[in-house]
């Protein structure tokens, strides 16, 4: 899953967001120096991970790119599937999704004691751009699959995957309603034993 996502499965927990949010910045066991439920959602991160890259239905999803884009279609679906949720978002969260992300920006600005050098780096663009809101419309995914793949020096051919996204959009969408239930119910049993 993909940023929104992991903050959206930290339940409201502040810290637990901020973990979930660096986890991918943190290397090993360098978090222990940070507070126990940024700890919390580091690990929880994690077992996300390992549960989606295991799970058959975004195997589905990225079986439909993989052809094409080889490795980088599981971190395509991933951003595909926070299309779905941003544009799903009041079917998942009492909070209209433009207030859930501004909360989660000024906790990263408030923050930013916490934040890795990646993730400081990353700040400004997912600021400016406001990805995360903008993860609801397609001309938002379209640009964040141009930075992506202008970080793999234009290797990925990420940003072509819009064209799958739209041809077989309601297939993703199902696929990504299907396993995001299955996800919220592993991710809420998965925090208790954290």
């Amino acid at each position: 899953m993909n940023f929104l996502a992991h903050i959206y499965l930290s339940f409201d927990d502040p810290e637990v967001a901020l973990g979930n949010f660096i986890a991918d910045s943190i290397k090993g066991r360098n978090y222990q120096h940070l507070p126990v439920n940024i700890q919390r959602g580091i690990l929880l991160h994690r077992a996300i991970d390992t549960y989606t890259d295991t799970h058959p239905t975004p195997r589905i999803s990225s079986a439909r790119l993989h052809s094409k884009y080889s490795h980088y279609s599981r971190v395509i679906v991933d951003i595909f599937y926070d299309h779905f949720l941003a544009r799903n978002w009041q079917h998942y969260h009492p909070i209209p999704l433009h207030r859930f992300t501004a909360e989660f920006y000024s906790l990263l600005q408030e923050n930013r004691n916490h934040l890795p050098s990646g993730i400081l780096g990353l700040l400004p663009y997912l600021l400016k751009d406001n990805w995360l809101l903008n993860y609801a419309h397609l001309e938002g995914i379209e640009h964040v699959l141009k930075g992506m793949n202008r970080r793999t020096q234009y290797r990925s051919s990420m940003d072509e995957s819009i064209v799958e996204l739209q041809t077989h959009y309601e297939s993703f969408e199902s696929e990504f309603t299907t396993f995001f239930e299955e996800l919220i119910t592993f991710s809420q049993q998965k925090i208790q034993t954290l």
